[in-house]
């Protein structure tokens, strides 16, 4: 079996990592592997790192048509038994149409849960001959919209428990050295893409009431994007946020650091499924998310940490107090968290369901 992966992400964090993961496990158990993705992009360097042949072509977003063309010609080039799409950007579509005017079967990784117009679902899922789905709440919106069951099945993403994993003591002096962090801080962690459907206002808005009750409270907002300078603007221009709240960019070393945050804010409007919990949850760190998406297959509420409705700061305030009043409850919570993913989030697993997929589609094709 020969598959061509296609990942248009530029860096190598959520859905291009995933592809990393696959792609490892499925050279592994001798199939045959090769990754399209853009020029100069993270995920290319990692995927030669594999030793795994990569082709870098022009991605240019949801309006380049010519994308089409470009694939068609590596199609030819490449000769794979099936392509596999992994991301929007244009690739979802354009991926889909090239691939059925080769005349390869088309698999699609669908990541995100926004919705889409009854229409358009019905035009774009139609191409791909089978979608993968990464939780089952992305599955309940496409079925919403119309799409067969048939064509669904869902394979949920995958953490490295080998990388993420508990070391707290080691991860505390790393973030004292790196934030100037005091030894005994509450350390609240958020890592998520800076734009509104993560939640980072709803968290700014809960804040003023955890650092009331805790005064020795801090919170590290990890990541990038469009919205980070007016999160900035807001936490500078309120005194309860300004010498409490930091910014760090985006971090290619949340393995070292994640491991000593006392636990994990998402309250995230909607979430695929939420690679970032995937990754606290595997280093032993409580999380309170958003009831959206697909953070309650990650969060199980009285488990491993607890569930809040969007857009709820009192909510958040309260379950966030309630996990920062008690060591004994974060740290039944944090086992508790990586066992559940151990159990349910695995490499192997993940990459088995998506070999699954491919084989039955292959021998529909026969």
């Amino acid at each position: 079996m020969k598959v061509l992966h296609v990942e248009a992400g530029m860096h190598l964090y959520g859905g291009a990592l995933q592809v990393v993961f696959l792609m490892r496990g499925l050279a592994a158990r001798g199939v045959d592997v090769a990754l399209a993705c853009p020029r100069d992009s993270a995920i290319a360097s990692a995927v030669r790192e594999l030793r795994l042949p990569v082709h870098e072509i022009a991605m240019r977003g949801d309006a380049d048509v010519g994308l089409v063309p470009r694939l068609k010609r590596l199609l030819r080039t490449v000769q794979p038994d099936l392509l596999h799409l992994h991301s929007r950007r244009g690739c979802d579509t354009w991926g889909a149409i090239a691939g059925r005017l080769h005349g390869v079967p088309v698999v699609l990784s669908r990541r995100v849960d926004n919705p889409e117009p009854r229409w358009w679902a019905a035009l774009k899922y139609r191409l791909p001959g089978h979608v993968v789905t990464i939780s089952q709440g992305i599955r309940d919106v496409l079925l919403a919209e119309g799409v067969p069951p048939a064509r669904l099945s869902c394979v949920p993403s995958a953490v490295d428990t080998t990388q993420y994993r508990p070391a707290r003591e080691e991860a505390r002096s790393a973030l004292a050295q790196a934030f100037g962090l005091r030894p005994d801080a509450l350390v609240i962690g958020m890592a998520a893409q800076f734009i509104e459907r993560k939640g980072h206002a709803t968290l700014l808005d809960a804040l003023p009431e955890v650092f009331a009750r805790h005064p020795s409270a801090r919170v590290l907002l990890f990541g990038q994007g469009p919205l980070v300078e007016s999160v900035r603007a807001r936490i500078d221009a309120e005194p309860a946020l300004r010498e409490r709240v930091q910014l760090t960019g985006f971090r290619d070393d949340l393995d070292r650091l994640l491991p000593g945050l006392d636990l994990l804010a998402h309250p995230a409007f909607m979430e695929g499924l939420g690679v970032a919990l995937l990754q606290a949850a595997a280093c032993g760190v409580p999380i309170v998310g958003g009831r959206a998406g697909g953070i309650p297959e990650i969060v199980q509420p009285g488990l491993n940490g607890e569930l809040v409705e969007p857009g709820d700061a009192v909510g958040l305030a309260t379950a966030l107090n309630r996990l920062l009043d008690s060591p004994v409850l974060r740290a039944r919570m944090g086992a508790a968290g990586r066992e559940w993913v151990e159990r349910h989030f695995s490499i192997d697993a993940m990459v088995e369901g998506n070999l699954a997929v491919y084989r039955e589609l292959l021998e529909r094709r026969r």
